[in-house]
């Protein structure tokens, strides 16, 4: 167990004294990387604000449930509470229709208009709000209301969450895609580094099989060196994040005073830094190993 830990020990030394001996391009190396991954980082990082900023400042989409004319107010009570009753109800409120022919009769386009029908047109009105806002679940809920006599019509604010989710659901598959595509980048940059390493230590290589060096041995500095580009460069895109996020707050938080919302960029969190970083030195670790098989 020690002989492996010297190993390892022994061969982060050598990789790490390889970083440091060409300094120019190692933080060339690590720019493109920082940059490659700063970008799928930023955005996961600026989706994730938005989505906060969506769940808050949008309302929550509900469902109106328009009774019968003939419905009187005890069976629109009683309606209420048989929706209470339903799983997945969370809120329901009775909007009588005294209260919204003088909200009509309030508005000066349709007071006239409203003047001289002989009696009021509106019905009674249940607005439901779900626990679930998918779309899924305002379906089913509209699905068993309709089956309902004193039901007349049910209106859904189901586009409203649709396009919610869409944007959401888009967002993060753009973002999924891009991290894929630039991880990929951050392999391809780590195999041809590692191959120029190889070449350009060809001879120290042979003269360690002469010496009855082992692969593993021989390998070991090279995974640590990928390892390590791959580490120091999700470090890089971290610094990169957070300096935008730190210049881009202030500008984002008056923009959003200006329309009454609360947004304020956070940097990301441990979680987020911790798979920033981890991901970064396990594909750096890819990188290498592939170049390693093959050459």
């Amino acid at each position: 167990m020690l002989n492996w830990l010297f190993a390892h020990w022994n061969a982060f030394q050598r990789a790490l004294s390889r970083l440091t001996a060409a300094p120019l391009n190692t933080l060339l190396a690590l720019l493109g990387i920082g940059v490659a991954l700063a970008l799928p980082a930023g955005g996961h990082l600026l989706l994730s604000h938005l989505g906060s900023l969506t769940r808050d400042a949008s309302p929550h989409p509900q469902m109106t449930l328009f009774l019968t004319l003939q419905a009187e107010r005890k069976l629109a009570q009683a309606v209420e509470l048989r929706l209470q009753g339903l799983p997945g109800v969370a809120r329901t409120q009775l909007l009588p229709r005294e209260e919204t022919l003088a909200r009509m009769k309030a508005n000066a386009g349709l007071a006239d208009a409203i003047a001289v029908l002989p009696k009021n047109p509106f019905p009674d009105a249940i607005i439901v709000t779900l626990a679930d806002d998918t779309p899924a679940a305002f379906e089913r809920l509209a699905t068993t209301v309709r089956q309902w006599r004193e039901v007349e019509h049910v209106q859904i604010d189901a586009d409203w969450a649709r396009r919610l989710h869409a944007l959401v659901k888009l967002g993060n598959t753009g973002v999924l895609l891009l991290a894929t595509l630039l991880g990929i980048g951050l392999v391809t940059i780590t195999f041809n580094t590692i191959r120029l390493q190889v070449l350009t230590r060809q001879n120290e290589v042979e003269v360690s099989r002469l010496l009855g060096a082992t692969n593993a041995f021989i390998r070991r500095p090279f995974l640590w060196y990928g390892g390590l580009l791959g580490l120091l460069g999700g470090a890089t895109a971290w610094l990169i994040v957070g300096a935008a996020t730190l210049w881009l707050r202030m500008p984002v938080a008056e923009i959003a005073g200006l329309y009454g919302l609360d947004l304020l960029l956070a940097l990301p969190t441990a979680t987020e830094s911790a798979v920033l970083l981890g991901g970064a030195a396990l594909l750096g670790w890819c990188g290498a190993a592939l170049s390693m098989r093959q050459h």
